[in-house]
Order: C-alpha cells, then sequence, then structure tokens
C-alpha cells in the first residue's frame, strides 16, 4: 500500500508562486508514474503533469512553460513548481501515483492506484 501526502497549497495573488509537495511511502515497484491532477469545484478532475521512474515528463497545455513537475526519489517526494499563477488554476491538486513502465504514463484519473487527500491552492486577480 502507498500512501501521499500534499502539501503547500495556499493562497497568491494572480502571477505569484507556488511549490507543492507530496511525500510517497516507499514505492516497492522500480517502474512507476506519478502525476498531478487538480479539480475545481463542479467540474472533472483534469491531469496536469505527470513523471515516469525514467525521470519523462508529461505536461497539460494549459501549464506548459509555467509548471514543472519533479521528484527527488532519495526523498520520496514529488514536486510541483507552479509559476504565473492565474485564478483559474484555483483548484484542489491531488497527487496520484501507479505501477508502470516507464514511457507509458497517461494523464488520466482512472490510470491511477494511490491517491493522496488533496492539497487547496487559490489564486486571486
Amino acid at each position: 500500500q502507498v500512501t501521499l501526502l500534499e502539501s503547500g497549497g495556499g493562497s497568491v495573488q494572480s502571477g505569484g508562486s507556488l511549490r507543492l509537495s507530496c511525500a510517497a511511502s516507499e514505492f516497492a515497484q522500480s517502474t512507476y508514474c506519478m502525476a498531478w491532477f487538480r479539480q475545481r469545484p463542479g467540474k472533472e478532475r483534469e491531469g496536469v503533469a505527470n513523471i515516469d521512474s525514467d525521470s519523462q515528463t508529461t505536461y497539460a497545455d494549459s501549464v506548459k512553460g509555467r509548471f514543472t513537475i519533479s521528484q527527488d526519489n532519495s526523498k520520496h517526494t514529488l514536486y510541483l513548481q507552479m509559476s504565473s499563477l492565474k485564478p483559474g488554476d484555483s483548484a484542489m491538486y491531488y497527487c496520484a501515483a501507479v505501477s508502470a513502465a516507464a514511457g507509458h504514463c497517461m494523464l488520466l484519473p482512472g490510470d491511477y492506484t494511490y491517491w493522496g487527500q488533496g492539497t487547496q491552492v487559490t489564486v486571486s486577480s
């Protein structure tokens, strides 16, 4: 069983930055996908970015050039550096993980097995 715990959410003004962290219990599998999703009120959960065990990354078009996903394997921690934040980025952000071969990671919620509880990000104009 993998447990994920997000932190780093908060309230910022438009144009500001935040860094989200996701602390993961040790993942026994050597190959995996980890991702950030977000969900706005009344909307479906959407993929933001993912990274695999080879550090290959994928981003949603809406965040390309503004968000950066990274991982520190020594600390079992996933990060999401968010810059140039917009009010439309306001959402609950979730960390997710699944055992998968490198290069086969998708940004679809149904593909992920393990989920954190989420951390709220609010961007004001």
